[in-house]
């Protein structure tokens, strides 16, 4: 009955790195870790290395990325 009230470690509930959905074409084909502190750029590039990407590109290169931080990456081919 004397215990203390536990205490709150606030780093330990802070992420290192995110999981974002990967969409081909709006269709879902996997998922790619980046992290947290990941811009744009980063995500684009990690999104285009992966290898849902190139299997469905063919070669081809996208037409447009769409990077909704904190959820998903769209490339339409």
């Amino acid at each position: 009955l004397d215990a203390p009230w536990p205490e709150v470690d606030e780093k330990a509930l802070e992420r290192d790195t995110m999981e974002l959905m990967l969409q081909i074409n709006g269709k879902l084909r996997g998922a790619i870790k980046v992290a947290v502190s990941a811009s744009k750029e980063d995500i684009e590039k990690a999104a285009l290395a992966t290898e849902a990407f190139t299997k469905q590109a063919n070669g081809g290169a996208p037409k447009k990325v769409i990077v909704v931080p904190g959820r998903l990456v769209n490339i339409v081919l």
